[in-house]
């Protein structure tokens, strides 16, 4: 089964864009990658919940903040689990790559390692921008590879949170950077 994602951005409020696949980002003020568990779908919406936290932040917060945020959020809506995993896939192929120019792109990459995942693209990408400084990442006890997590960040100078409430404190914090 092959979709071609009409996703559109969907504005959460007046000072957040969010965009997710395939659709190409406009990077209006400052831009936050939400790079972490999903496993084609089995993990909670955590994006989501990030999402409106950090509206409900910026809405509330003092001028230091950014005027607008634009979100970008790999987590695609018409997503197919039968996708063949290949570069040959227009449609996975599509995916990946605006993932990676997303982050390439972005002032802050998030990361969340959820518990109940094994998210080996997740840390995949810790490796890939580990040494970006732009990094903030959540890895709470029980995800089975927190101890390698723990490593990569203390050896790059990422600050890993163990729960989502301080991650958000930390995004807010690399925002006003």
């Amino acid at each position: 089964m092959s979709s071609q994602s009409t996703t559109t951005t969907t504005t959460t409020s007046n000072n957040i864009t969010v965009y997710k696949p395939p659709q190409a980002p406009t990077y209006n003020g400052k831009s936050v990658f939400l790079a972490g568990s999903i496993e084609m779908g089995k993990a909670e919406d955590w994006q989501t919940k990030l999402t409106n936290a950090l509206s409900t932040r910026l809405s509330s917060s003092a001028s230091s903040q950014p005027q607008h945020l634009t979100i970008l959020n790999p987590r695609r809506q018409s997503w197919d689990s039968s996708w063949v995993q290949d570069i040959s896939n227009p449609e996975f192929r599509t995916q990946v790559e605006w993932e990676l120019d997303a982050q390439d792109n972005a002032d802050v990459i998030a990361m969340f390692f959820h518990p109940e995942t094994i998210a080996p693209i997740s840390l995949l990408e810790l490796g890939l921008y580990a040494a970006s400084g732009k990094m903030v990442v959540c890895c709470p006890e029980g995800y089975h590879r927190r101890g390698n997590v723990q490593i990569v960040c203390a050896k790059y100078g990422i600050k890993m949170v163990g729960s989502m409430e301080e991650l958000i404190e930390e995004v807010m914090k690399k925002l006003k950077a």
